[in-house]
């Protein structure tokens, strides 16, 4: 299959999914998405696979590479919380902290932005405990006391962590550039949410990543690239927390390595190195449950040894309300893509 070239976002945009009340079609939400085999080429492509996204809180999992080549070490659930968008809950604030002191540090040093916490529940109990956005418990908080620890393991500053110049965020550039395959030159940067010095990529290249980072784990080695993998399959709820898609999709399929991020991005990696990533157009969250459990199943999640997949299923079931009750659902639109490219 050919992989179309770059174009801006909107351009060759194609429903990925759709909101279904009662028997109408109700809105459709348009994107790019790419589901990749074990060698890494396109088994699906639907819109323009090449097209330049922020991968936004996707690409967690890269900067934690960078930060272990650059020094860190964190046994395996500190690691998946440093590549986690977490809910908030009691465990996470605990093992940001856990960084933190690791470090020598405290929640003084952090520069995230403050919010409240990602998860419904872990919010409203926070606000009912008085207190109000901070930096701990907002959900990058583990990336950043992750970045503090390897700036203290590499004799960095810490006080400019998030600084394009600092070293730490020179070495994520390059890691993100590398492990997606992209062109240095052609890579750009911005600033995410949280305050953290952000690099673009394409759907396409981060599904690659992706298809390395869970086939690495899987390998059981060494590297870089399969410990953070490793980290993240082992401890899915840390990474994000209870009824997040993520978590649900590698708990109902072992070695999956999967990672949300803002606007409708996802990716996901199996074992054997097949992969997924898509970026839904209008930014919204809502149908990605959905997109991403059948984007998986396309890639052969069901087939995965110790796969559930009535779970996966689960894990993409997102019902439309009316008077508080199920009244229609949001469905995903890949299968009928995918019957056509087969017979093609």
């Amino acid at each position: 299959m050919t992989v179309p070239t770059t174009a801006p976002v909107a351009r060759q945009a194609v429903p990925l999914a759709e909101v279904v009340r009662g028997d109408l079609v109700e809105s459709v939400h348009l994107g790019h998405l790419v589901v990749l085999d074990p060698a890494g080429e396109a088994r699906l492509a639907l819109g323009d696979p090449a097209t330049t996204i922020w991968p936004r809180s996707s690409v967690k999992p890269l900067q934690a590479v960078a930060m272990l080549r650059s020094g860190l070490d964190l046994p395996d659930g500190l690691l998946a919380l440093a590549a986690a968008s977490h809910s908030g809950d009691a465990g996470h604030l605990a093992g940001v902290r856990e960084i933190l002191a690791g470090a020598g540090l405290d929640e003084s040093a952090l520069r995230n932005t403050p919010d409240l916490p990602l998860g419904a529940a872990e919010a409203l109990a926070w606000q009912e405990s008085g207190r109000g956005p901070e930096r701990v418990v907002q959900n990058c908080s583990g990336k950043h006391a992750a970045m503090l620890a390897t700036c203290v393991a590499a004799g960095w500053d810490t006080a400019s962590y998030l600084d394009t110049g600092h070293p730490l965020q020179a070495a994520v550039r390059s890691a993100v550039v590398e492990l997606t395959g992209g062109d240095d030159d052609g890579t750009h940067g911005t600033v995410d949410g949280c305050g953290a010095p952000l690099f673009s990529t394409t759907v396409l290249g981060l599904a690659r990543s992706f298809g390395r980072l869970a086939a690495e784990a899987s390998d059981g080695g060494s590297t870089d690239l399969g410990r953070v993998g490793r980290a993240m399959a082992a401890h899915p709820e840390m990474v994000a927390g209870r009824g997040r898609e993520d978590t649900l999709v590698m708990r109902a399929v072992p070695g999956a390595v999967a990672k949300i991020g803002a606007d409708g991005v996802c990716a996901a990696g199996l074992p054997d190195g097949s992969a997924v990533a898509f970026k839904i157009l209008d930014g919204a969250n809502r149908p990605r449950p959905a997109i991403l459990a059948a984007a998986l199943r396309a890639a052969g999640a069901a087939g995965v040894p110790g796969a559930d997949p009535a779970a996966l299923d689960a894990a993409g079931d997102t019902p439309v309300l009316g008077g508080g009750r199920p009244v229609g659902l949001v469905r995903a639109v890949l299968d009928g893509a995918l019957d056509r490219e087969t017979a093609s």
